[in-house]
């Protein structure tokens, strides 16, 4: 993939030039390269790409629009001129999320542009695109159907807006989706599987004109499965709302989906809902009582959530205090949990009044027993020997638009007593044998 930024013109005369040093038979015994030639061939070659600019980062190439507009970038003032009236200057307003902005701009278009750099330009079916727009920009004309959906907790915003008819190919198989509205549709063919994020079914996705694909951040661990999607010509989204450190911002994500799908006031009343569910929990009193949230892997480590992900922040809005406050700054590196040590895990989390065991991966533990023969030392711990030991049902994770509810769940069993079982939705006792 390493031409695929290349004009047409490039790639064709380098396949040319390339072609004839390796077609055997038509040159001259004597003029052949020999091997050492060849690799110098070669990197002249390489960089004379790089100096055309194939070999430029995503970082490079998303520089801003308003930079283009002053012909930054050694862009001439002929090309900005072409963009003068491309913004408004208004810009949509989000409260909590970061990982991503919309600039509003001429005849209805709405520029999306995520953390990583990824730029969409969504374009009303009524309204023309803007010519000449610079190449990292990927132009959505609505309305936007056939999507392939890779990101599994984006499913719950597309219900909520009533959007599902926007989307026919799916990463998750029928039997894995919690979500009754998914399921059901792939019960009637209405959507399909199409491979999981990182083994996508190419075919099934070209034949059925995909326009969009909507990955999760784990697309970074499989970098050649976006390059070859947009090499067909379908571009890539990926959610970061999971990277949003406020829960409120992991919800108001579902403002970029209203855009996508023409649903921006359904948007706008399900992020109010839930942000009113969740200060009426907020308001309640502090518990004070400390609560680890983790599981085991499959190689006996601990793996936490960091303080600065969403999780820790609902149970902190539920009254509740993380005891893994030192595991890392906010905003330090990409990923939202680590791995510990057993040892680590013990020193930090044995007198924690509350262990929280996250279903998500292994999945879910209904008796202590169960825990133990994963993690022995836990009978050491105060919740363990309390009876305080809870476990997420496996489709809470699915479920992206009910924080005001799973931050409930918290809260219930932060304040409960202890002989009372409170009714839940996404958690459940772990409880000892009789």
């Amino acid at each position: 993939m390493l031409f695929q930024k290349c004009s047409k013109e490039q790639q064709g005369r380098f396949f040319v030039s390339y072609s004839n040093q390796e077609r055997g038979g038509r040159m001259n015994a004597q003029t052949k390269l020999t091997k050492r030639n060849r690799i110098y061939f070669l990197m002249a070659l390489l960089l004379w790409i790089l100096s055309t600019g194939c070999g430029k980062t995503r970082e490079e190439q998303s520089i801003s629009i308003e930079a283009e507009l002053q012909g930054g970038n050694g862009e001439n003032q002929e090309r900005g001129s072409e963009y003068e009236e491309f913004l408004t200057g208004s810009r949509l307003e989000l409260e909590y999320a970061r990982e991503f902005t919309v600039d509003f701009c001429q005849n209805d278009c709405k520029l999306i542009t995520l953390s990583d750099g990824s730029r969409f330009l969504v374009v009303p079916e009524s309204a023309e695109a803007f010519q000449n727009l610079p190449e990292d920009i990927a132009v959505l004309k609505q309305p936007i159907s056939q999507i392939y959906l890779a990101a599994s907790a984006v499913m719950d915003m597309f219900c909520a807006l009533d959007a599902l008819d926007h989307l026919r190919l799916s990463g998750t198989k029928e039997e894995d989706w919690y979500i009754g509205q998914a399921k059901e549709a792939m019960v009637q063919g209405r959507l399909l599987y199409a491979g999981k994020y990182n083994a996508p079914d190419y075919e099934l996705i070209l034949s059925e004109g995909c326009q969009l694909a909507i990955e999760n951040t784990m697309l970074d661990h499989a970098p050649e499965v976006r390059e070859k999607l947009e090499g067909f010509g379908i571009p890539v989204l990926v959610d970061h709302s999971s990277r949003e450190t406020n829960p409120l911002g992991r919800i108001e994500w579902i403002k970029l989906y209203g855009i996508l799908t023409g649903r921006e006031e359904e948007a706008q009343a399900a992020f109010q809902a839930q942000k009113e569910a969740i200060s009426q929990v907020s308001s309640g009193k502090e518990v004070k009582k400390t609560v680890a949230f983790f599981y085991i892997t499959s190689n006996g480590a601990v793996n936490v959530r960091k303080p600065s992900d969403y999780i820790p922040k609902m149970i902190e809005l539920a009254g509740g205090q993380y005891v893994f406050q030192s595991l890392g700054e906010e905003g330090e590196g990409s990923s939202s949990s680590v791995n510990l040590q057993v040892e680590e895990f013990y020193a930090a989390a044995r007198d924690a009044d509350i262990l929280i065991y996250n279903s998500a991966v292994g999945g879910e533990v209904g008796r202590i027993d169960d825990l133990l023969e994963m993690c022995g030392v836990l009978k050491d711990f105060k919740a363990v020997q309390k009876g305080n030991v809870w476990c997420t049902k496996k489709e809470m994770y699915q479920k992206s638009m009910a924080v005001g509810d799973i931050t409930m769940d918290f809260y219930k069993i932060l304040t409960e007593e202890e002989d009372r079982e409170p009714t839940l939705q996404y958690l459940f006792p772990v409880k000892q044998e009789r």
